[in-house]
C-alpha cells in the first residue's frame, strides 16, 4: 500500500490538534480529516486495511500526506468543514453539500433587533454576525441566553410600542417588552441590544464577573431557581470563551496572514487566506536558501522544485539580494511572487514589519494588482494575532517536516544560544578548545569544529603545547625549546598558548573566524584565551567557558554563570561539542605518550640516527647491552668521534628531559 510509504512522515507528526489530508500522485486531495490528536489519529489508519471497501480505496490511492495544526478541536472542525466545501474531496460523504454550521444573526438593520440563527453570512445586509457554532445546538443555547440575559425580543412583530399588554415571554422574564412604550423605551432596548453584541463577539469577562454576582445574591437570599439559572448562564458563556476559535469568524473578513520559519535548511512560508471570516486555503511556499545572498533569487529558485502537496499549493521562492534582515528579505519575495498571479485582499498580515520605503512600494503594487487599497499590517494583539501565530506555528511544523529533523534541532538549539549569549546573530560556526596532560607530561591540545549544528572533522587540530615566549606572550622559554614547567604543567598557561597560535594563523590566512569560541574550563580558562584574543586585536571575538560537572557557561560579561536547563537542546549541543574536543585531545595525548614510550635514549644522543641507533641495537642487542660495550666495540659499530659522543652521555646517566 502508499500509505505505508508515508509510515516515517507519520512517527514525525505533531501530537496537536488539527487537520490530516491524504492526496494522490496528482496532489488532488482525496480526504480531510480533523483529528484530537494528528500523530495518533493518521497512525491509525496504518492499520485501517481491511475495516472496509472505503478505507480501502483510500488507502490504496493516498501517496502524500498534509497537516495543519490548531489551538483546538474545534478549530480543526471549523478547518475542516471550510476544507471540505472548498475542494470537495471523493472520499468524504459528509460536509460536501452546501450546509455548514451555524451563525447567529443580530438584526441590527432593524429598529428593534433580534438574534436569529443563520446558515451563511452576508455582509452586506447591515447585520451583525457571530460563530460558527459547533455543535448546532450551541447557537440555540447562546440564542436563548441572549433572551434570557438581555431581553431580546424573539417575535415576529413589528414594534410600534402602542400594544396595551407584553406578552408572556416578558412575564417570564425572557424579554424587555419593547411593544409595549411604557416598559421599555427605544433607547433603553439599543442598550440591552448593545450588550448582547459584545457578548456575541465575545467580550465577556466583565459580564461574567456581574453574573457570578449576581448568582452569589441569589443563593444567599435562597432564590435557588433564580441562581440555579444563573448558573446556567455562567457555564454557557464559560463554554463559548473555551470555543473560541480562529479558523472561522465574520469579523475577520477578507485577509491573508504569512507566517515563516527559517532555518540552516532553507525557509518556508505558510499563506492562510480567509475569505467572509473563514479560512479556505493554506499556501505553502518553500527555498533551500535560508538566508538571501549572493545570486540568492537565481540559485534558490533552481533548489528548491516544486512540491505538490495536499493542504496547500507548495512552490520555490527565492529571497532577493539586499541589506535588510532575512525575515524581511524573504516576506518581501514571498509576497511578489505570491501575489504575481493572485489579487490581494484588502489586508495582508505579515509577522514582522518591513523597511518604510519597501511597504509603500509594495502596498502600492498591491493595490494596484486590486484596483483598491490593500495595507500590509503585523498585528499586535487578539484573533488577528492569533491566525498570524498559527500560521507560524505551521510553517515550523512543516520545516521540520520537510528538511532534515536533525537539522530543525539544531537550528532550535542554536537559536536558543543567540538568545542566551545575546548575540547579534545564530552562532553558525562554533570553535572548541581543550587540553589534555598527565602531571604536565606530553601536554597537548585539541580544537574542533562545529557548523550549524554539525562537526566538521576536516577542519579539526591537534597542538604540542610548547611553552615558548614566541608562541605566549610573556611566556618562558627553555634551551631545548621544550615546555616550560610554567606551561607543561597549567592548564590555563596551555589553553592561552594554544588560542593564540591558532588565531595568529586564522588572522594571517583571513579567516573564516567563529561565532563563538567554546573553552573547555571555568573562568581562568576563559580569561587565559581573552589575554590571547587581546594579544592578536580579537577581543571582539565571544569566548564562552564550560565547567565539567556543573554543566555552567561562563562568559565575560555576565559575573554569575548561566545555568541551561538540563535536556535543553542547547545546552545538549554544547556537551557534544565539548566531549568531541576532548575524545580529540585524549587520543592525541594517548598517541603521543605511546610514541614517548617507545623511544630510547640513543635517539637524544647527537649524532645518532635512525641507521646508527638500529646497528647498535643489532650488534649489542639492547640500550643495557650497549651501556656494556667498550670503546673498541662502539668505534668499530659507529666510529671513535660518535663512540665518544655515547660514552659521554651514557656516563652522564642522563635521559633527555
Amino acid at each position: 500500500m502508499p500509505i505505508r510509504d508515508l509510515k516515517a512522515q507519520i512517527a514525525r507528526l505533531p501530537e496537536q490538534p488539527g487537520v490530516y489530508l491524504f492526496s494522490n500522485g496528482l496532489g488532488e486531495t482525496l480526504y480531510v480529516g480533523k483529528a484530537r490528536t494528528l500523530r495518533e489519529r493518521v497512525r491509525s489508519y496504518l492499520g485501517a486495511y481491511g475495516t472496509s471497501p472505503r478505507i480501502d480505496a483510500l488507502l490504496n490511492e493516498a501517496s502524500g500526506l498534509e497537516v495543519i495544526i490548531t489551538d483546538s478541536v474545534v478549530e480543526a472542525l471549523a478547518l475542516e468543514n471550510n476544507l471540505i466545501k472548498q475542494r470537495a474531496p471523493k472520499f468524504n460523504i459528509l460536509l460536501r453539500d452546501d450546509k455548514t454550521y451555524p451563525y447567529l444573526q443580530l438584526t441590527t438593520g432593524e429598529a428593534y433587533p433580534r438574534v436569529l440563527v443563520a446558515r451563511r453570512v452576508n455582509s452586506r445586509d447591515g447585520h451583525a454576525y457571530a460563530g460558527p457554532f459547533m455543535p448546532a445546538s450551541l447557537a440555540r443555547k447562546t440564542m436563548s441566553l441572549t433572551h434570557t440575559l438581555f431581553g431580546i425580543r424573539s417575535c415576529n412583530e413589528v414594534i410600534t410600542g402602542e400594544r396595551g399588554r407584553p406578552c408572556l415571554e416578558f412575564e417570564i422574564k425572557r424579554c424587555v417588552a419593547p411593544c409595549v412604550s411604557g416598559l421599555c423605551s427605544e433607547d433603553e432596548y439599543a442598550v440591552a441590544v448593545e450588550h448582547t453584541k459584545l457578548f456575541l463577539e465575545g467580550r465577556n469577562d466583565e459580564l461574567l464577573s456581574t453574573l457570578r454576582e449576581r448568582m452569589a445574591g441569589a443563593a444567599a437570599d435562597e432564590r435557588f431557581e433564580q441562581a440555579a439559572q444563573l448558573r446556567d448562564a455562567v457555564r454557557t458563556i464559560e463554554t463559548l470563551r473555551t470555543r473560541q476559535q480562529k479558523m472561522a469568524g465574520p469579523e475577520l473578513g477578507d485577509r491573508d496572514a504569512f507566517g515563516l520559519k527559517i532555518g540552516p535548511a532553507g525557509a518556508i512560508v505558510q499563506v492562510f487566506q480567509m475569505r467572509r471570516g473563514r479560512v479556505v486555503e493554506r499556501v505553502e511556499l518553500v527555498t533551500e536558501a535560508a538566508t538571501p545572498g549572493p545570486g540568492g533569487a537565481e540559485d534558490a529558485g533552481r533548489s528548491a522544485g516544486a512540491v505538490p502537496a495536499a493542504a496547500a499549493e507548495t512552490r520555490a521562492f527565492a529571497a532577493p539580494d539586499g541589506t535588510t534582515s532575512p525575515e524581511c528579505a524573504i516576506l518581501q519575495a514571498a509576497i511578489q511572487q505570491f501575489y504575481a498571479d493572485r489579487v490581494a485582499p484588502p489586508e495582508v498580515h505579515i509577522p514582522v514589519p518591513l523597511p518604510g520605503a519597501d511597504t509603500e512600494l509594495l502596498e502600492k503594487w498591491l493595490s494596484t494588482q486590486a484596483e483598491r487599497r490593500v495595507r500590509l499590517v503585523v498585528p499586535k494583539r487578539g484573533e488577528k494575532r492569533g491566525l498570524l501565530d498559527l500560521a507560524a506555528r505551521n510553517a515550523e511544523v512543516a520545516y521540520q517536516g520537510r528538511f532534515n529533523e536533525n537539522v530543525a534541532a539544531h537550528y532550535d538549539a542554536l537559536e536558543t544560544l543567540r538568545v542566551v549569549l545575546a548575540l547579534p546573530s545564530i552562532p553558525r560556526r562554533v570553535e572548541c578548545f581543550d587540553i589534555s596532560t598527565i602531571q604536565g607530561s606530553e601536554t597537548v591540545a585539541s580544537m574542533v569544529v562545529c557548523e550549524d549544528g554539525r562537526m566538521k572533522r576536516s577542519e579539526y587540530r591537534k597542538y604540542r603545547i610548547r611553552g615558548s615566549a614566541t608562541e605566549v606572550p610573556g611566556g618562558v622559554r627553555t634551551t631545548e625549546g621544550t615546555p616550560a614547567p610554567a606551561v607543561a604543567n597549567n592548564d590555563v598557561a596551555a589553553m592561552q598558548e594554544v588560542v593564540f597560535r591558532r588565531y595568529r594563523k586564522l588572522l594571517e590566512a583571513g579567516g573564516p573566524f567563529p561565532d563563538v569560541v567554546l573553552i573547555d574550563g571555568g573562568k581562568g580558562q576563559l580569561s587565559a584565551a581573552y589575554e590571547a584574543l587581546e594579544q592578536l586585536g580579537l577581543a571582539n571575538l565571544v569566548a564562552v567557558g564550560i565547567a565539567k560537572k556543573e554543566e555552567l557557561l561562563f562568559t565575560r560579561d555576565r559575573p554569575e554563570p548561566i545555568a541551561l536547563p538540563t535536556g535543553s537542546p542547547a545546552l545538549l549541543l554544547i556537551q557534544r561539542i565539548r566531549d568531541e574536543a576532548h575524545r580529540f585531545a585524549v587520543t592525541f595525548h594517548r598517541q603521543s605518550r605511546a610514541k614517548r614510550d617507545l623511544r630510547s635514549d640513543l635517539d637524544v644522543i647527537h649524532g645518532i640516527g635512525p641507521r646508527r641507533r638500529k646497528a647498535l641495537l643489532t650488534t649489542f642487542g639492547s640500550l643495557a647491552g650497549v651501556r656494556r660495550a667498550t670503546r673498541e666495540e662502539l668505534e668499530r659499530v659507529v666510529g671513535r668521534k660518535t663512540a665518544d659522543v655515547v660514552l659521554s652521555h651514557l656516563a652522564a646517566g642522563g635521559r633527555a628531559s
